[in-house]
């Protein structure tokens, strides 16, 4: 009760200083007052009600009784529009701050917008072992619901809000995906809207283009309306190894090795500098010692980035049990390291650290439940100020490079834009038509590399430096998740992307007069 009364006195005092200074004064310069007094105590309103409203629908199974009609409901939008002579193209109606990607889509204001309800988990089938989804169901919907009746999907990415919709139609990954691929592969069928209104369903036997092609469409073939992922049986806890390594030779070598061992559940690394990592390998497991378990989940527990970080700087292994959940979401309390990011002001560029008591086990213990800050807040509280400072002070970025190049390719990181920590997460990408896949005919291991936070190079310059950095990807036949700034021209997209079937589908399904093309989409170069 005392810290909710120190809240409500704080945010009084902070109404007044809003009245003197003004609001754009205090957005700007001073965000993290606004952050921890409002964004963080609405953020957990939020996740009240949505987690109290998927639970009384998944109790009472309202869910597929209602699933049917808000299709149909999509399906005569979808006419109306095209009655009214498709004077524009379409996209859904969910506000673009809504979207857990930092790019705010100004295309909404211009598009029509089809409004779909959509955020019920359907279906359950573990004789099939299959869970039947709508697409704006989160991923911290999955883990509550599945774990809690001993399953879970093989890969589960990290962040709560990640909707299906997103992971399917832009991509998803986790550190399960070096045995199971992208989000993308352990999806069994898509349900669709298409642009005459039209309902089908797809499968890698039944319509196999349209569901090869959907994956990083980014909403450009039509109306996702539900999909069918794949679950395995789940087990208790990670059995988590800690490995701190030194030289970029020694971490390149060790990464590799243990992510091609199949044997491994998971397998992540974090890349503190060019020649510091800490690299963790897991299985999950029924029993854990009691001395070695290790909740981290927990709203009072240090962030796992730091935690992580703390192996390195004593030089030690170490071994720990930890929750499934608590697994899955453990980068989740601090947005990996945005946290000391997000909330920055003007007069904080230079500094490293954003809110220096984020992590101070004072502030954990008396505000750390109502963390991390909802990024869709964020977003819409940020201004075209902030906006602006985000986009030449800070990089959201993750690539996908083959694990042959990647010590070529941290070292291009270095170069280019200097973030650290970098997260590091293998792949195997199956040779797959669609717009992302191998150069050869086989299957390749791949890595995400990830890299988020405030750039450290000499004179950086977004669109320059990412140009750089885009190039390079392009040059080793990797691929730039479309959630982020991509600065690509036309012709450098599709040299990137493989367009052959998706174009030939947006002809075939009558998409081009209906829907943008993701270039038109998510670049800059065509949004600006």
């Amino acid at each position: 009760m005392e810290p909710a009364v120190s809240l409500a006195v704080c945010a009084l005092l902070f109404l007044l200083w809003v009245r003197v200074k003004g609001l754009e004064f205090v957005l700007i310069h001073q965000r993290w007052v606004f952050v921890c007094l409002f964004l963080l105590p609405l953020s957990l309103i939020f996740d009240i009600y949505y987690y109290v409203r998927a639970w009384v629908v998944f109790k009472l199974s309202s869910a597929p009784r209602l699933h049917e009609q808000r299709v149909r409901d999509i399906q005569k939008q979808v006419r109306e529009w095209k009655e009214q002579g498709s004077k524009t193209f379409m996209c859904t109606g969910r506000p673009g701050w809504l979207t857990v990607s930092l790019r705010v889509g100004k295309y909404k204001k211009t598009h029509k917008n089809i409004m779909i309800n959509l955020m019920d988990i359907l279906e359950v089938d573990t004789k099939k072992q299959i869970v039947r989804v709508e697409p704006l169901v989160t991923m911290g919907q999955v883990t509550a619901l599945l774990t809690s009746i001993g399953w879970t999907l093989p890969v589960l990415p990290e962040l709560d809000d990640l909707t299906v919709g997103g992971l399917i139609m832009g991509t998803g990954i986790e550190s399960s995906s070096h045995k199971y691929g992208l989000f993308q592969h352990i999806c069994t069928a898509y349900e669709l809207v298409l642009a005459d209104g039209s309902f089908v369903r797809c499968t890698p036997s039944e319509n196999s283009d349209l569901f090869y092609a959907v994956p990083w469409s980014c909403g450009t073939l039509g109306f996702l309306v539900a999909a069918e992922i794949r679950i395995i049986p789940a087990k208790k806890y990670v059995k988590l190894r800690f490995e701190p390594v030194r030289g970029l030779e020694a971490i390149c070598a060790k990464f590799t090795h243990e992510s091609q061992r199949q044997e491994n559940h998971f397998v992540e690394g974090l890349l503190y500098s060019l020649d510091e990592a800490v690299i963790m390998t897991g299985v999950m497991t029924d029993e854990a010692e009691p001395s070695k378990l290790n909740s981290i989940g927990n709203y009072y527990k240090p962030w796992f980035f730091k935690h992580v970080e703390n192996y390195l700087k004593t030089n030690r292994e170490g071994l720990e049990y930890i929750p499934l959940r608590h697994y899955y979401h453990r980068h989740t309390r601090s947005i990996f390291w945005e946290l000391q990011l997000l909330c920055f002001s003007i007069s904080d560029i230079s500094r490293r650290d954003i809110i220096p008591f984020g992590n101070n086990p004072i502030f954990r213990y008396l505000f750390g439940w109502m963390v991390p800050p909802k990024i869709s807040l964020l977003k819409l509280t940020q201004g075209e100020t902030l906006r602006k400072l985000y986009e030449q002070h800070h990089v959201v970025q993750d690539m996908l490079v083959p694990m042959k190049c990647l010590q070529q390719a941290l070292h291009t990181f270095q170069n280019d834009i200097h973030v650290y920590p970098i997260w590091l997460c293998p792949f195997i990408l199956p040779s797959q038509p669609g717009l992302v896949h191998p150069k050869g005919n086989e299957a390749e291991l791949y890595i995400d590399i990830g890299a988020y936070g405030e750039p450290r190079v000499k004179h950086f310059e977004a669109r320059s430096c990412m140009r750089q950095l885009e190039k390079f990807v392009r040059s080793v036949h990797g691929f730039q998740m479309l959630y982020a700034d991509c600065y690509m021209n036309r012709e450098e997209f599709w040299e990137m992307f493989d367009g052959s079937l998706y174009h030939k589908l947006r002809e075939k399904l009558g998409c081009q007069d209906a829907f943008p093309e993701v270039y038109d989409k998510i670049c800059k170069a065509a949004r600006h």
